[in-house]
């Protein structure tokens, strides 16, 4: 197959020292020049080739890569002698594009969500198995430092059972794209696109557990959405009971009059203490972490805290190590169920 790479043998020059991993990215947006910058700015990877419609997002990604090649499409990019593919374009692609790389040869890092139901999901980690390649999906707020502290308290047992989880993210402002408003392309509104973090967080913190009941209330426009509905939500509330005992709270939503930019936050209490993470000031990067002990509170971790690329670095290196399947990827197939069962279906 064209590019593909048989292990990662490959990642290494004749003296046998790692060399920069030649990746491709397809979108080159916001997200995408994000992570091209923070892959190219770390040494671990090069970009080879890009392909992106936008004239202008291709002259801005050249300002970073300017030896990337300018290509047309994904088949394209599949020519190029190419350890993986970055993708971060509209979320209608993701599965179909991801399966075509994985089937190429090709590692992927993928933006979230990896597919708009469980079932396209389901099928990009079966893609990834059967090719034997690494897959990673942009998860990014599992790799700040605040919220890399809760998991460590939350893991070593220090709050005792834990037994409620209060997580929240509103964004004041929503997309400014037209293919989020459109379920057909989007998967849905502020739950697939927001809540996918949080019930990510979530499960990422307790291991994993299996989900027992999941009740739900999607608005838009202040109006309760009824099931079936071709309208995306822009509110929502959801309560997750999980195995273990632990229940979750979570609310989500785009253009909430919340007085400031965003609300993101993740609280945990448990028999011995609690802790929580959160956005300061209304940012969106700025986080702390904080522990609490009765009526104390005590601040783990402050920023500034350098972590939006941090996700796509990871993955890089994983694949340095070895490019084959990781079961790590298959955690997406649950929270695309339970995002399933928040919508109904």
């Amino acid at each position: 197959m064209n590019g593909m790479i048989s292990n990662h043998i490959a990642n290494r020059d004749i003296a046998g020292q790692a060399r920069p991993l030649r990746l491709g990215f397809l979108g080159v947006g916001w997200i995408g020049l994000n992570r091209m910058r923070a892959l190219t700015q770390s040494g671990v990877a090069e970009a080879v080739a890009i392909a992106d419609p936008s004239p202008q997002m291709i002259k801005e990604a050249k300002t970073i890569s300017p030896e990337a090649r300018h290509v047309a499409s994904l088949g394209d990019l599949l020519t190029e002698n190419l350890d993986g593919v970055v993708i971060a374009t509209p979320s209608a692609n993701h599965a179909l594009q991801s399966i075509q790389t994985l089937e190429a040869g090709m590692a992927v890092f993928c933006q979230k969500p990896l597919g708009r139901t469980a079932a396209e999901v389901r099928a990009v980690v079966s893609a990834a198995r059967a090719a034997d390649r690494l897959l990673g999906v942009d998860l990014s707020y599992r790799h700040t430092r605040a919220m890399q502290a809760i998991r460590t308290i939350a893991q070593s047992g220090e709050l005792g059972k834990i037994f409620s989880v209060d997580v929240t993210f509103h964004n004041a402002y929503g997309p400014d794209k037209a293919w989020f408003y459109d379920r057909s392309l989007s998967g849905g509104g502020c739950v697939i696109d927001l809540g996918v973090h949080l019930i990510d967080l979530v499960l990422w913190i307790l291991n994993f557990p299996g989900i027992i009941d999941v009740s739900s209330r999607l608005m838009r426009e202040g109006e309760v959405l009824t099931s079936p509905s071709d309208a995306v939500e822009d509110y929502a509330l959801a309560t997750l009971e999980l195995e273990g005992g632990t229940t979750v709270r979570l609310a989500c939503s785009w253009r909430l009059q919340a007085g400031r930019d965003a609300v993101i936050e993740a609280q945990l209490f448990g028999t011995n203490g609690g802790c929580a993470f959160k956005n300061v000031e209304g940012s969106f990067y700025d986080f702390t972490a904080e522990r609490y002990r009765g009526t104390q509170r005590e601040t783990l971790v402050e920023p500034p805290d350098d972590w939006g690329g941090r996700a796509a670095i990871g993955w890089a290196r994983r694949l340095h190590r070895n490019s084959g399947f990781d079961p790590e990827c298959e955690s997406s197939i649950g929270v695309a169920e339970a995002i399933e069962r928040i919508y109904g279906i």
